[in-house]
């Protein structure tokens, strides 16, 4: 499995010091306090960690491409699937074109495709990033201080966190993911299914 560690990115300037205060978060705070279930299948590059029960979310916000402030309650009543990104990592590129596709077959009221940049340089270097790998289903996030990145312990990128309609964490793939696969997809169907989600295109507003 390949996943871009923020530390390996000591060329960006500002890569140094999230690498460090994210090794400090993990050593503090351990990613769960009972040790995840790891699922994987044949068709699965990356496993999924699911947690034995949900677990809340340390609170952050963000911008969307309209520098609006926002937060996890803004969605509030949905599944999310949050996605810690940025444009720099190359795992992150290989995988946001297969996000792209799912937002596009799942979006609805009842789910969410997040996908949350840490990209310093903000919107304008993420509308450029997916302009050249012609993304148009996903919507444009940022989080130019990384406050994601220790609200989830996150520490690699990209970090997946599927989240309840609660806003509690359901469970997370660590490094990049075929989402729009045949597995992945009836995974998260599933947990629509089982938590109420509504799948089917949809315009939101977040």
């Amino acid at each position: 499995m390949r996943v871009r560690t923020i530390a390996s990115l000591s060329a960006v300037p500002a890569a140094a010091i999230v690498a460090a205060l994210i090794a400090w978060r993990a050593a503090v705070f351990p990613v769960a306090d009972n040790p995840p279930s790891a699922t994987s299948n044949s068709s699965d590059a990356t496993p999924f960690i699911a947690l034995p029960t949900p677990r809340p979310i340390t609170a952050f916000s963000f911008t969307n491409s309209d520098d609006a402030p926002l937060t996890l309650a803004d969605f509030r009543g949905r599944i999310v699937l949050l996605n810690v990104w940025a444009t720099w990592c190359v795992p992150c590129r290989k995988e946001m074109p297969a996000l792209d596709r799912l937002q596009a077959k799942l979006a609805g009221p009842g789910f969410a495709v997040v996908p949350l940049s840490i990209d310093h340089r903000g919107r304008d270097a993420v509308a450029h990033f997916y302009r050249e790998l012609g993304l148009t289903s996903l919507g444009i996030y940022i989080d130019k201080s990384a406050s994601v990145t220790y609200a989830v312990n996150a520490v690699g990128m990209p970090t997946t966190l599927l989240i309840d309609s609660e806003g509690r964490e359901l469970g997370r793939v660590i490094g990049p993911a075929e989402w729009d696969g045949a597995a992945m997809l009836s995974r998260l169907t599933s947990y629509l299914e089982v938590r109420g989600g509504t799948v089917g295109a949809a315009s939101h507003t977040n």
